[in-house]
C-alpha cells in the first residue's frame, strides 16, 4: 500500500471493501475528487451516488439506503459533513441507531487555502455529543485503512475524521485497529502526552526532542467515542502530568474528553489546540499549523511546564 495521504487511504480501502461486500454504498456531494469517493465510483457506478451540493438531502438518502440493509458510507467536507446535515444525522441516523457512516473529509486545518468557512475546528465536539455516535480520528494514512475496516465491520452510526495533506505514518501498516482502544506509542514516566490525528506525529517529535529533559510517554486515542476509561486511566498511572495535542478547539474535543475521564482521579493538565478560534487561511498548511500554535515546540513546552522544568 504505502498510502501517506488520509483521503487516498480512505479511497482505496473503501474499493476493497467494496468487492468484498456488496452492501456497501458510497455517496458524495459533488466533492467525490476531493474526498476520493471518485475511487468508489469508477469501480463500483451502480454503487455510487452523486448527491450534488445538497449534504441534508445526502444524508437522509443514506437513512433511507441503511433501512434497506446497505453500509452507507457519505463522504463531503468535514463542516458540510456535520454542520449542513446535523438535524438528519441526529434525527434520523443517530436517533434511529443506523448504520451509516459520516466521512468527514478535509478537517482542522487541513484546508489551509480556503479559510475558516471550510476549516472545520468542532467536529469532535459536535459528533462526541452525540448519542450513539462513534467518533474516529486516526493518527495516519495507515491507520486510516485499519479504521475504515473497522468502521465497516460495525453495526451503528460513525463519523470520520479524515486531513487533507500527505504526511509521514507513524503507526505500523496493517497493525488491527480496535475501536475504542488508545495505544501507547512511546513509554514514559513523567508526563502523559495524549494526541490524536495529525498532532499524534507531533507528540512524538516532541517527546523525542525531550529525552534526557523528560521522560514523555506518547498515547494516539484515535476514538474520541466511545474511550476506554479504564485504559486512559492506566496510560495516566504513575505521570505527574497529563498533556494532550490535538487540531480542533480545545473546548469540546480530546482535552475534554479526557478530562471528563480523570476528573475523579485528577492530574495537572494542558491542553495544546486551537485556542477557542476560527481557522484563518495561509499559503500551506504548516503556515496555518503555527500561526495557531499547533507544533512540536508548543507540545514540548506544555510539556516542560506541567513536568516543572
Amino acid at each position: 500500500m504505502g498510502y501517506t495521504n488520509q483521503r487516498i487511504a480512505y479511497g482505496n480501502t473503501l474499493v476493497e471493501l467494496g468487492r468484498q461486500d456488496e452492501r456497501i454504498v458510497v455517496l458524495d456531494a459533488d466533492l467525490g475528487a476531493s474526498t476520493m469517493g471518485k475511487l468508489f465510483e469508477a469501480e463500483f457506478p451502480q454503487r455510487h451516488f452523486e448527491m450534488g451540493i445538497a449534504e441534508a438531502n445526502m444524508t437522509s438518502v443514506a437513512a433511507g439506503l441503511a433501512q434497506t440493509g446497505k453500509i452507507p458510507f457519505t463522504n463531503s467536507f468535514a463542516v458540510f459533513a456535520g454542520g449542513r446535515a446535523y438535524d438528519q444525522i441526529r434525527q434520523t441516523i443517530a436517533i434511529g441507531k443506523l448504520n451509516v457512516k459520516i466521512c468527514g473529509s478535509s478537517s482542522g486545518l487541513s484546508d489551509f487555502g480556503d479559510g475558516a468557512t471550510h476549516q472545520c475546528v468542532e467536529d469532535l465536539a459536535v459528533f462526541r455529543a452525540v448519542p450513539n455516535m462513534t467518533v474516529i480520528c486516526p493518527a495516519d494514512a495507515n491507520e486510516t485503512v485499519e479504521a475504515v475496516k473497522a468502521m465497516a465491520a460495525m453495526d451503528g452510526p460513525c463519523y470520520l475524521r479524515l486531513n487533507r495533506n500527505d504526511y509521514p505514518n507513524v503507526t505500523k501498516e496493517g497493525e488491527k485497529f480496535t475501536i475504542g482502544v488508545p495505544t501507547v506509542l512511546k513509554e514514559g514516566t513523567d508526563v502523559a502526552l495524549f494526541a490524536t490525528g495529525y498532532m499524534v506525529g507531533l507528540a512524538m517529535e516532541a517527546a523525542r526532542d525531550l529525552e534526557g529533559a523528560v521522560s514523555v510517554r506518547v498515547i494516539n486515542v484515535s476514538t474520541i467515542k466511545p474511550m476506554d476509561a479504564e485504559a486512559v486511566r492506566k496510560m495516566a498511572e504513575g505521570c505527574r502530568a497529563v498533556v494532550t495535542a490535538e487540531e480542533h478547539n480545545v473546548r469540546g474535543g480530546l482535552g475534554s474528553a479526557l478530562a471528563e475521564v480523570l476528573c475523579g482521579e485528577p492530574k495537572p493538565m494542558k491542553m495544546v489546540g486551537i485556542q477557542d478560534t476560527f481557522g484563518c487561511s495561509g499559503h500551506n498548511y504548516q503556515e496555518v499549523l503555527e500561526y495557531h500554535g499547533l507544533t512540536k515546540s508548543a507540545i514540548a513546552e506544555a510539556v516542560r511546564e506541567m513536568a516543572g522544568i
